[in-house]
């Protein structure tokens, strides 16, 4: 009767789990394993898949300088976008954190609200915008600062802007829920032993807020690199990034081996990115963030 009962209770977190895991299971691994079938297969001159197992669009995927340089330069604006996130980012989420007005609720609401809207609209609004007939041009023509409009989008630095507006709530809210919970009597106690108010935070505050800091890093990072929606639309021809290339091969050229080949390269590196921070931080404070 004990060996039921202990059985029984060992099948529980399965039993409901298991919802979770179906859908894990039909919309994620068992797509991503045909897209790993598909990747081995041929594109034929005539357009047709020869089904098979060749290595040509693993080979050309790691191989051709092209896709190289470009998944390089994915890695960098990543990591640019990132960084100006992590600059933006901290301060707002540790003014917050540390308010004590009324309207705290008030900036939180304010800081998730960019949620509720489509995310391509947002980057569409920068056309409006930064745009030659813009608010912005308009604004500094009508102040006759200058005499024609100045071509501001479709570079790599608009690019990089479209990125930190869509990503920077990530990062706030990510730094907030870490600063949220360290326990504000460890700065008076620092400031009490001779501490100045700068060195309190560098000793005691910015430490303890790491894991924020770094789970917002990893998903700025990994939702950077792995967007095409921005460098499509606020993006020149050689503004590029890795998921341009995919979106290319699949929807334009209709090459789905290719595209599953390019796809999983871009996978595997984000991918090994995650189990690096995993390794050495873990994955629970980006759970703590949507909590």
């Amino acid at each position: 009767m004990a060996s039921t009962v202990e059985a029984r209770e060992a099948r529980q977190p399965w039993i409901l789990l298991s919802p979770a895991l179906t859908a894990i299971l039909l919309l994620l691994v068992i797509p991503v394993c045909f897209i790993v079938v598909y990747s081995f297969w041929l594109r034929t001159a005539t357009g047709a898949e020869q089904v098979g197992f060749y290595l040509d669009n693993w080979k050309e995927a790691l191989t051709d300088r092209f896709y190289i340089d470009i998944l390089f330069g994915t890695l960098r604006i990543a990591a640019i976008t990132t960084l100006l996130c992590a600059l933006l980012g901290y301060p707002a989420a540790y003014f917050i954190a540390r308010s004590r007005t009324r309207y705290k609720t008030l900036l939180l609401l304010m800081l998730v609200l960019p949620f509720w809207i489509s995310y391509i609209i947002r980057t569409m609004s920068w056309i409006n915008i930064l745009g030659v007939s813009g608010a912005f041009n308009t604004a500094l023509m009508s102040l006759g600062i200058i005499s024609e409009p100045i071509q501001m989008l479709y570079n790599e630095a608009t690019v990089i802007l479209g990125l930190v507006h869509f990503l920077l709530p990530f990062m706030v809210l990510n730094v907030y829920v870490s600063l949220d919970g360290i326990d504000e009597s460890l700065e008076s106690a620092a400031r009490s032993l001779g501490c100045t108010q700068w060195k309190a935070f560098l000793e005691v505050t910015l430490p303890l807020s790491v894991p924020g800091l770094a789970a917002g890093s990893l998903l700025c990072f990994v939702l950077g690199a792995g967007t095409y929606i921005t460098p499509m639309v606020l993006g020149g021809p050689r503004d590029a990034m890795f998921a341009n290339l995919v979106f290319e091969a699949i929807i334009v050229q209709l090459n789905w081996p290719l595209g599953s080949a390019l796809s999983l390269v871009l996978l595997l590196v984000l991918g090994t990115l995650v189990a690096v921070y995993n390794r050495f931080i873990g994955m629970g404070q980006i759970a703590k963030s949507f909590s």
